[in-house]
């Protein structure tokens, strides 16, 4: 009689014991969209917990071989980012995990994740606050060489003016109190400061949308992820960022930053690219302005970037 039940049952393995039908390296072999916790702190001490999409990655070096272990890239991805905190230690910890779960089979590894952060953001002028949904995307490789490359992206949404159109309606307002004021007659205060706060002291106002900044950039070697300190020297940079909770003393406040930072979407360009290169933690950045036209069916765009050698293109 033979006891099945103690006997050890050797499933197949096709990925070792098949060679592969046509052979070759192979650049990157893995997963995308791997569902998984993170916990995140985005620079100000706050931990936060977020629902994540994974890309986990090694290449494939050799080329008899028909494929690589990814139930180990995925058992790892949720052992270290289920239960660490998203940061730079976490993604090189990982990242050599991958390489020692594929001694012989990769000399390279990468992972991508994407989530959302949550931050609270004070209004103008009020006590009030709200919240900001960012977009957060970390890309982190190791390389044969062993240094570790991370890059951080995110968007910040902001309103720009045109400083065109701002020229154009004053001097439709100066036609307007040409016509109103006869200039053989002294002005009266009083009158003046009573057109100037009608309609017809406003006969024509510029034209302002909604735009975005998309950031990606690459941080020092001993540089922590500062998601916060990115959004904030963004934000400060171009004066407009979209506000959260408005009151009547917010909204004016924001009607009085807008006159304040008049900006064609290449000025909003060399803003960012001024504060960014002005940051030792960063190393390198891409940055691609869009400006939703209110006045065009059509998007003003402009990019910029450090400049550093090998950096990025556009995209």
């Amino acid at each position: 009689m033979h006891s099945h039940e103690n006997t050890v049952r050797l499933m197949p393995d096709v990925a070792i014991q098949t060679p592969a039908h046509r052979t070759g390296a192979l650049d990157w072999v893995g997963m995308e969209s791997i569902e998984v916790p993170v916990q995140f702190d985005a620079g100000d001490g706050n931990l936060q917990r977020a629902s994540a999409r994974v890309g986990a990655f090694v290449n494939l070096i050799q080329p008899e071989r028909r494929g690589i272990h990814m139930s180990r890239l995925y058992l790892l991805v949720d052992r270290y980012l289920g239960e660490r905190t998203l940061d730079r230690a976490t993604l090189e910890a990982l990242l050599r995990e991958f390489l020692a779960s594929h001694h012989e089979l990769a000399d390279r590894a990468r992972i991508s994740i994407r989530f959302d952060h949550l931050i609270r953001r004070p209004a103008l002028r009020s006590a009030n606050s709200g919240w900001r949904s960012y977009p957060v995307s970390i890309e982190a490789s190791l390389g044969a060489d062993g240094e570790l490359a991370l890059e951080l992206g995110t968007e910040v949404v902001y309103s720009s003016t045109c400083p065109a159109s701002a020229a154009l309606s004053r001097q439709l307002i100066q036609e307007q109190f040409a016509h109103d004021f006869d200039p053989a007659q002294s002005l009266d205060h009083a009158a003046v400061l009573a057109w100037l706060g009608s309609e017809q002291g406003m006969v024509a106002t510029p034209h302002a949308q909604r735009s975005v900044a998309r950031l990606l950039v690459r941080f020092a070697n001993d540089a922590a992820i500062d998601l916060i300190g990115l959004l904030d020297r963004t934000e400060q940079a171009l004066g407009t960022p979209v506000q959260t909770a408005v009151k009547r003393e917010d909204e004016q406040a924001f009607a009085l930053a807008n006159g304040a930072n008049l900006m064609f979407c290449e000025d909003a360009a060399r803003r960012i690219q001024q504060a960014l290169d002005a940051e030792p933690r960063i190393a390198d950045f891409h940055i691609r302005l869009e400006h939703q036209e209110s006045l065009h069916p059509h998007d003003a765009v402009a990019y910029a970037s450090k400049g550093v050698a090998g950096g990025y293109g556009a995209a």
